[in-house]
């Protein structure tokens, strides 16, 4: 059950990281964007190096 709790919450970062996202998009806020992407981008890399298939959740971030 822990290995699946560990995923649920990588999988739940990779979701909150890429709301942020879309957030300073749409607030046209360079800063919020650049941090927020960084937060995906280590968000995706976090849970793919523990083997969480992210799948869509992370789409955007395919070039890591």
């Amino acid at each position: 059950m822990g290995g699946s709790v560990f995923a649920e919450a990588l999988l739940e970062r990779v979701s909150q990281a890429r709301a942020s996202l879309e957030t300073a998009l749409e607030a046209e806020d360079a800063y919020a964007v650049a941090v927020a992407q960084d937060e995906l981008d280590d968000a995706v890399r976090v849970a793919r190096r523990h083997g969480v298939d992210v799948g869509a959740v992370g789409a955007e971030t395919e070039g890591e």
